[in-house]
This record gives structure tokens, sequence and C-alpha cells, in this order.
């Protein structure tokens, strides 16, 4: 189908001009048919013959299928079920019926399906859905409220609708479902937005609400709503939604159903009062058109009642539990929500139900075989909710540890182990099995000595079986035989690992003799734990009961790899800026960074924790490097003498700064500079140290000259304010001992040369007064003092 959408691109233009109505006449997908999925087992069986289900009405699937498998208690509290299109079961076309997984890989064993279009063409075999069906009516209002329709020239077509009545009995209901559409394919699912709503509200009236919704404000189920990326440009592409709830595309082998792809399975949670009866209606339409189809899969016995039977450590129980020697069990009714409850156990012993007396608590404590009944009232409601377990008792035959001796001679060197039952057990009817391993007998699998063998077992002196002995059923206990045999002991030596890191420990095991000689370790026993801190080879001898000592040692090689090592480690960066995190080269290293690279180096531009995991295909370390991100240096103040210090002062939120007073030609980390030279402009930068964060500031060093000479021998002719005079606010003004201003500051004449009015004024102190906003402190600064000026007269 995604040739068909994409055959050329001149088609792709056409479609952005016609109406939804062209839009509603186009093919359905054509069905992946391969080799692969047209063997059995690569789809699920919908309203197939061979299930009884298939078969079952509407109400039936609810009562039966959906809720808990419709148990005495569920079943009264359901009432008014009904199905649009109501088709009858024996309609072939019908929208609605029975699945089951059969033998493929699908998430629900079975349960309810609804959809637009056949139900049996949702699995089944491989075909194309047909368009030639009608479902119930378009534009249901209840799911419009629900899943609200974006464009009005758009519609909900084909809705299937199951609907009923239900009272429940905790203030909680829920079921899983999962939605599935033949709009996933090509960039459908951009525009498409086939949607599924459960809409549920008390009897007694009330709006409805929709609880078919993605956790937290994710949002309706949908088509538009969950999708994964689509390529291209829109509207035939649009980035991705709700992504993680898309289970993926159907495709060969694993196809399962004919719908192009699935969400995952979901959950429906509805908040209820218990006792209080309630209208359920799931809706399922197609959107703008009915030529692709979609489904909703309910899952079997998934609608929970609120009523569970767990033990004293909150564990669901089973439905049926094996228990041995009438060992107390503790039962308890779990429910949520209910106020006011009553509760009554009840007892099967295989012929008939009674109440236990005095059993009228959550809790009880069964200590005989047979069928156990809660039944919970809750006020309000006349039918109790109930669960039940069945358990199966049995006898644990007596056994006892035992001893097998043997003295072996040239014609009889092999233990009978059959003559050692009696000493185990004298318990009639009870089966023995041997087992060579602990492990064994604790799994009870099949690596038991087989029953052939038991008369000649060619056991060791010393060595320990394990017999467990049943009742034939589940109840048994396992007990020891020892072999007691004097022979000459064979030295096996085994390691838990031979390839170690350096500072790991190893386990070495000895088997074969009672004690044993170790060459390089104290103590008899036969298992090691060893630290070695290079490569070591282990010997050792097995010693008998007898002390016969083996004829030739085991030995083993422990290798012991050189441990990982890095000198990984972070660093500052800028806005824009990337570091280079380098985890160092080693013997066989591969690498594994929180970023999913596998380098021995990263660039990263984004401040945070990077792990890195190196491994040498024995050891494995992390190894943590910190990315911070800095900001943007300010400059605060600028202080100035006039013996050329300048002291810079700058904030920044992290890492070390560094100052240039030459455009950035030298750089120091010292903020205090010398000799800069008066009355010039300083480009001054300040940056974080291995950084791009620098900021830049002219500064003018200004220092009023305190002798005017205006003699036109260009030195100290006149006091010259450019530097500063285009600072904010600048003023500049010169006054005569008796407050006369003589000069002031103006844009074509930033300076003063000693003359008023155009004539020269006498040679005398003035007094004088600069005023400026300091471009690095934003403060306004008064510069005051008296010149003197040598005029010539």
């Amino acid at each position: 189908m995604l040739n068909y959408r994409l055959k050329n691109y001149f088609f792709l233009l056409v479609l952005l001009l016609v109406s939804t109505s062209v839009f509603s006449q186009r093919k359905a997908p054509k069905p992946i048919i391969t080799s692969a999925n047209k063997k059995a087992g690569v789809f699920i069986d919908v309203n197939a013959t061979g299930y009884a289900p298939s078969t079952y009405s509407a109400e039936q699937l609810v009562k039966d299928i959906l809720i808990n498998g419709g148990s005495t208690c569920s079943v009264p509290n359901v009432s008014n079920v009904t199905v649009a299109p109501n088709h009858p079961v024996t309609n072939n076309d019908r929208f609605w019926g029975y699945f089951h997984r059969g033998t493929t890989n699908f998430p629900f064993k079975d349960g309810i399906v609804l959809t637009t279009g056949r139900a049996r063409e949702a699995g089944n075999v491989a075909q194309t859905p047909s368009t030639s069906v009608i479902g119930a009516g378009m534009n249901d209002p209840d799911l419009v409220a629900a899943v609200p329709i974006t464009n009005p020239t758009d519609n909900y077509n084909d809705n299937v609708m199951l609907e009923f009545d239900f009272v429940p009995n905790s203030n909680q209901v829920k079921f899983n479902y999962l939605f599935a559409s033949e709009e996933y394919t090509g960039t459908f699912p951009c525009q498409y937005s086939d949607a599924f709503a459960l809409l549920i509200k008390p009897v007694s009236g009330g709006p409805y609400v929709n609880v078919a919704v993605l956790p937290g404000t994710a949002g309706p189920v949908s088509m538009t709503n969950i999708h994964p990326l689509i390529p291209g440009t829109p509207p035939f592409g649009c980035p991705a939604i709700n992504e993680m709830y898309f289970a993926g595309y159907n495709s060969s082998p694993k196809v399962v159903t004919n719908y192009n792809g699935r969400t995952v399975p979901l959950t429906a949670i509805a908040t209820v009062t218990p006792g209080v009866a309630y209208h359920f209606k799931m809706v399922l339409s197609d959107y703008r058109d009915s030529s692709y189809d979609s489904a909703v899969f309910i899952e079997g016995g998934s609608f929970d009642i609120g009523i569970k039977l767990v033990d004293n450590t909150g564990a669901v129980l089973p439905a049926s539990l094996n228990v041995c020697d009438n060992a107390p069990q503790t039962l308890v009714a779990q429910v949520s929500g209910i106020t006011g409850a009553t509760y009554q156990w009840y007892f099967n012993n295989g012929t008939t139900t009674v109440a236990i007396p005095g059993a009228t608590t959550s809790t009880y404590v069964a200590t005989a075989p047979g069928i156990y009944t809660i039944k919970v009232s809750v006020p309000g409601n006349t039918c109790p909710a109930e669960a039940k377990i069945t358990i199966v008792g049995g006898t644990t035959p007596v056994a006892q540890n035992a001893t097998l001796k043997l003295c072996t001679t040239p014609t009889n060197s092999t233990f009978d182990l059959n003559t050692a039952k009696p000493s185990i057990s004298t318990t009639t009817g009870a089966i023995f099995r041997f087992y060579p391993t602990q492990a064994g007998a604790q799994a009870q699998d099949n690596t038991f000595i087989p029953a052939a063998s038991l008369a000649t077992y060619n056991g060791t002196d010393g060595q320990v079986l394990y017999v467990v002995v049943s009742n034939g059923a589940f109840c048994s206990k396992t007990v020891t035989l020892t072999l007691r045999k004097e022979a000459t002991p064979i030295a096996v030596l085994g390691a838990s690992r031979v390839k170690i890191c350096n500072g790991e420990s190893v386990t070495l095991t000895a088997s074969g003799g009672v004690t044993y000689q170790w060459n390089s370790i104290s103590g008899t026993a036969g298992t090691q734990t060893v630290s070695p801190s290079q490569t070591t080879t282990y010997t050792v001898y097995a010693i008998g009961a007898q002390g016969c000592k083996s004829l030739q040692p085991a030995t083993i090689t422990v290798e012991v790899v050189p441990a990982i090592t890095s000198n990984v480690k972070g660093g500052i960066i800028c806005i824009g800026d990337k570091i280079t995190l380098d985890a160092g080269a080693g013997p066989n290293y591969s690498y594994i960074w929180s970023n999913a690279a596998t380098t021995q180096t990263i660039s990263v531009g984004a401040p945070g924790i990077y792990t890195v995991t190196i491994t040498n295909g024995v050891c494995t370390k992390i190894f943590t490097a910190e990315v911070i991100q800095a900001t943007v240096p300010e400059i605060k103040n600028i202080n100035y003498n006039d013996n050329g210090t300048m002291i810079i002062t700058a904030t920044a939120t992290n890492g070390q700064m560094e100052y240039s007073v030459d455009n950035g030609i030298t750089w120091q980390d010292s903020n205090m500079f010398t000799n800069v030279p008066k009355n010039s402009v300083i480009s001054i930068r300040v940056r974080v140290k291995k950084t791009s964060c620098e900021t830049f500031l002219e500064y003018f060093t200004f220092v009023m000259q305190n002798v005017v000479t205006p003699n036109g021998d260009n030195l100290n002719d006149r006091i010259d304010f450019r530097g500063v005079s285009s600072y904010k606010d600048f003023k500049a003004s010169v006054f005569d001992r008796y407050g006369r201003e003589v000069y002031k500051a103006e844009k074509i004449r930033p300076y003063w040369d000693g003359f008023f009015q155009g004539k020269r004024l006498p040679t005398s102190s003035y007094w004088y007064q600069v005023t400026f906003e300091d471009p690095a402190s934003k403060q306004l600064t008064v510069k005051t003092g008296w010149i003197l000026l040598k005029n010539i007269e």
C-alpha cells in the first residue's frame, strides 16, 4: 500500500487539492502474503471454529469472557448488554466477536474484538478487508465529545459500539486492551484519526467520562495521537506523538493480524462508587473514510471487579494450592475502597459447601484441604463479590539421613543403592530418587540416578547423595545418603572464573576426596577463595577418608587481567561550545557512553554528567565526567588610577576567568594590569577559561592633566575630553577662582585650550568638574580638581 501512496509525486500534489470525499475512496492496503505467513501460527484466530466463545452472543462475551470469566458474582451485576451494529452471531460479516491468539505471540490469550469492518478478517489468514460493509452510522455524539473532530467537514464512520450496565464491588474497575489499524501505513497516521473511547457514567445520570486515555495527560487513543515519526513535509509527514505507546508495524513473518500496526497493551481505569450502577459504552470509529479499518482487542478476564485472594505477604494466590501435612495457609481477601463491606468464608470438602462459623473477616487461616470461598457484600449491592481457592492436601513420607558402607573387592566395587532404602524411609509406597547434587534435588529435575543404575552405582568414599523421598505427588522430603568407600581418589579442580580483574576473588572447588592438600593455600577444605594479584596456577591433591592421596594433582590457572583505568575528565563549556571527553586507551578496551556512543572519545555540547562504561572482555568499570555550562562573564567595575594600574572586577556563574587589555592578544589569570596607558581606549576582554564565554568592553583611561600650556608645541596644549565625551550623561566644565564657568564641553568642542569667548585666559589655577556614566560599573562618575593654566600673556 505504501507503494500505491507514493506512486508519483504528481499524485501527491493532486491529493492536496481534492476534498475529503475523494479521500474516502482510498483503496484498502494489500495484505502481506509470503511463504512465511502462510504457515500455521502466523495469524490469531477470530470468530474461528473450534472455540466455543466464537458462537457467543455479545452478552455472553461480556459476562463469560471479559468479566473474570463470568463468575457467579459478576454475572448478576451485568445487564442491558447491547452491540451495534447488532449483527447476529450467525452473520459471518459481523463487526465484533471472539479472538484467541492460537499459537502466535499476541499479547492477550483471548478476549473480545471490535472492528470497523468484518471481524473475521482481523486474523485467521492474510487477506484484504472489504470496504463494502457499513457500521452503526457516523459521528456518534458521545465519541465526538470524547475525541473531538478537528475538521468540521470530517466524520467518524462505521461506528461499532458495545454497551452494558455494571454494578462494581470496589471503587475501581479496569481492563486491558490494545488498538490496531490499517491506517498505520505510509503517511496516513498524520491525517486519519481512527479512534476508540471507553465511556462510563452512572446509570442514574451524569456526563460520560472517557477512561480509554493514555497515562498522564497524553490524550485519547486515536491514530493521530499514537504513532512514530512519519518522514516528510506535512500533511505527508509529521513528528512522532506518544511513540512509547506504539508497539510497531506488522511485518512478515510476525504478522499476527491483518492490521498494519498496533499500540502496546493499555489499561483503562475507572474510579467508581461500590454498589452504584454504571453504564459502559465502548465505541470505535473510522475517521474521514471507510476504506481503512481499525480494531480494538479487549483482553479476556482482565475486567477487574476488585477482589483477589493473596497470602500474608500480599502475593496473589493461584487458583489451586498444594499443601503438605496440613500446613496452615493464610488467605486474605483483598478488596479496595469499600466501606462497610461484610465477609463470610465458606468451605467445601468435596461434597457440600458450608459457611465457616465465625469466619467473617477478610483473613482466614486454612488448615485442611478443600475449596475455600470468600464472599464480600457491598452495601447497596445484592450480589456479593466472591473469590475461591482450592487447597490440595498431601502427606510427606517419614525420612531420615542414612549411611551406606561398601568394602571394595576385586569383584565388587559398586554400590547397590536399593539396599539403603529401608534405612532412609519405612513409609509404605514411598518413592525414592537419588541425586548426585543438591541443586538437582532441590530442583527435582531429571539429573537423578536412573533406576537401572541403582544396583551398580559406582560411588566414591565420602560421596553424599541427595535422596528425594516423595509420596508420588507433590509432598516430599530431601535427605542425604553418605557413601563410605576406600579407594584411591582422583583430584578434580574447578574455578568459578578463570579470568578475573585485579582485586577480584575466585572460588576454587576441588572434588574427589575427603580432604585436600593445596600447593599454596592453607587449609584442607575443598573450596577455597583466592584473590591473586597476578596470573597464578593452583594445584591440589585429593585425600581419601583413609588418607589415600591422588596420584596426580589437579591444576587450574587463574589469569589476572590488568585493572581498567581512565583519566576521563569533564570541563566547562559555553553555549555553542563543544568539549571532547577522552576515556583513554587500554588493551581490548570497548566503550559505552551514557549517550550510547561506543568510541574512545566523544564530543559533547551540552552540560551534564556523562558516564562511560569500559570493558576489556573480562572487567567492567564505570567512570564519570561532568560538563558544566559557563555563562558569559559580566564586567562589574574598572578601577584605574593615575599610575597606570587597572583592576577589572567581573563575575561569572562558574569557571575560572582570565583577562586581556590588548583585545585578546595576551591573557592572564590576574585581574590586575600595570603600565596601562593613560587617556587611551583600552579593549578589555574577560572570558571563562577554555570556553568561548567572553565579554568585551572598550574603556577610556581618563586622567585629567593638571597643567595646560597652550603655546603651540603640542605638549599639554589643551585638555581633551573626547575619550569620555561619548559616555552617557557626559558633562565637563572649567571654572575660574571666582566660580565663573569659563568652559563648557560641547560636541563640536570637546576640549579646553585656555580660551574663553575667543580670548586667552590669564595664567592661573582653575577648577574643573567632569561627569559621566562609567561604562563598566554603570555608576555616575564625578571627577573634580584644579588645573594650572600657564598662558603666554
